[in-house]
């Protein structure tokens, strides 16, 4: 009986998906200002992070002190070529270039990245509207100097961003949080395991 119970919610979970893109599609974007970032090249205009493309995906990020965060963009960079085929894509966060950069590289990340310091972009473009810095998606359009705020999602365990979360639905596994690495030291270092960070 579990089964068809699944089945069903299945079902429904995948209508209600094709309603909501529906209305995404169909919502109206409003204009916002021309936002100014910090990136390692310099300062940037959100028109600019735009490049050839009319439709730009800003993800918001908290930055490298964020695990959640880093597991969702751990997860989009595999995307990543395929969004840029569609949508131009930046990853913001409230840190300054060069932590970005290093961090990003850390992970192996090819983001384009800008840094919102934590000033007016993220205070008043937030996923929530005037709510700093929490994570998610804002998707902008271009009318020739006109940036217009499209659509927004945050981000939170068990949401649709990450493919994480369904998998371990499906093993049924309810609890989880994200770590930098998962590397255990083992019971015995051949190397005499002096100096392990």
């Amino acid at each position: 009986m579990s089964q068809v119970r699944i089945e069903e919610i299945e079902r429904r979970i995948g209508e209600l998906s094709s309603e909501l893109f529906a209305l995404r599609k169909a919502s109206e974007a409003e204009p916002i200002p021309n936002y100014e970032f910090d990136t390692g090249a310099g300062k940037t205009s959100l028109l600019d992070l735009f490049a050839d493309k009319n439709r730009l995906l800003v993800i918001h990020n908290m930055g490298q002190g964020c695990r959640y965060c880093t597991l969702w963009a751990d997860g989009f960079n595999g995307l990543l070529p395929h969004l840029e085929s569609a949508v131009s894509v930046v990853l913001v966060s409230k840190d300054p270039p060069d932590v970005q950069r290093t961090f990003a590289n850390s992970r192996g990340w090819r983001f384009r990245l800008a840094s919102h310091g934590g000033g007016d972009y993220i205070r008043e473009q937030g996923v929530y509207g005037e709510a700093e810095n929490y994570p998610g998606a804002v998707v902008y359009e271009r009318r020739g100097d006109t940036v217009l705020r499209k659509n927004a999602s945050s981000f939170g365990p068990g949401d649709l961003y990450c493919a994480l979360w369904p998998l371990l639905g499906l093993a049924g596994l309810d609890e989880f949080t994200p770590q930098y690495n998962y590397w255990r030291r083992p019971e015995r270092l051949e190397d005499g395991g002096e100096n392990i960070l």
